[in-house]
């Protein structure tokens, strides 16, 4: 017979609020802006923003995201290179409960619109440099489905653009709550982002990061690196890769620096190196 015995450490031991909090990399962000709100958080041309700042404005953009009806599992895709808005959409989008696309910058219209109606996408945020690129991806939609277009406006980018939206990054964010009270995940199994192939023999393939994963690899960057405190990362790593392979939440778990690098450039590279003390 089978022993039925009910453990005493299976009894009157259950998961509460008290013992119990999914793991989640949005946790990251909100200890080091408590602990260490005056550490420097993002450094972009010369914006100089602090940690408790980037927390307030990723509130808000989960805020503004809310109040525009985006919420639980809807997927908010961003054509983003290594920008401050970048940055915030990975803490601003899943405090909402939604999910962040971001999209590879470098695919081309059709593919673009297949990852925007396939991963059905209820709001992008664009960077000028590809609004050419997600004009012709918008038109080749299939969906059906609304789609709110969030304008980026970047003093760093002289090139050609134009609006495609009715509201742009800045004015979106606030709108929103800087004290806007976002929650944990009700399970760390809820989907934090959606990233694709480069669809090289066919569709791209999609594939999913949970909270608990994308957390759990953020640490193990830090202890595969020996990443100490308030270390400065130059980003030349595409965020939009990988979630440039969990780093955006890593930094903010050490309280580092995120150093935005438009595009891979020698001279702005060696520039950053010196100017701002990369590790």
């Amino acid at each position: 017979m089978t022993d039925t015995k009910v453990s005493i450490f299976d009894q009157d031991l259950p998961q509460t609020p008290a013992n119990h909090a999914p793991i989640s990399p949005l946790s990251f962000i909100e200890r080091t802006a408590e602990v260490y709100p005056k550490r420097l958080a993002i450094v972009h041309g010369d914006l100089r923003q602090d940690w408790a700042t980037t927390y307030r404005r990723c509130r808000q953009l989960a805020s503004a995201l809310a109040h525009a009806g985006i919420g639980k599992n809807d997927t908010v895709a961003v054509m983003l290179p290594n920008t401050p808005p970048m940055v915030e959409a990975h803490f601003g989008i899943p405090m909402v409960g939604a999910v962040l696309n971001a999209l590879n910058t470098r695919l081309d219209p059709e593919t673009v619109a297949f990852m925007l109606d396939h991963g059905e996408a209820k709001a992008v945020i664009v960077d000028p440099e590809f609004s050419g690129v997600m004009k012709k991806a918008l038109a080749l939609r299939q969906s059906s489905r609304p789609l709110l277009v969030i304008d980026v406006e970047d003093a760093l980018y002289t090139g050609a653009s134009e609006k495609l939206g009715a509201v742009t990054y800045e004015a979106f964010v606030a709108q929103g709550d800087a004290e806007f009270a976002w929650s944990l995940p009700g399970n760390e199994w809820d989907a934090i982002a959606l990233n694709y192939t480069s669809g090289t023999t066919g569709n791209p393939k999609g594939v999913v990061y949970h909270h608990r994963g994308a957390a759990t690899n953020a640490i193990s960057n830090i202890l595969e690196w020996d990443m100490p405190k308030h270390a400065a990362y130059l980003w030349t790593l595409p965020m939009f890769h990988c979630n440039g392979w969990c780093f955006p939440w890593t930094v903010a778990a050490r309280a580092g620096v995120n150093v935005c690098l438009r595009k891979v450039d020698a001279q702005a590279i060696f520039d950053a190196m010196r100017d701002h003390g990369v590790t």
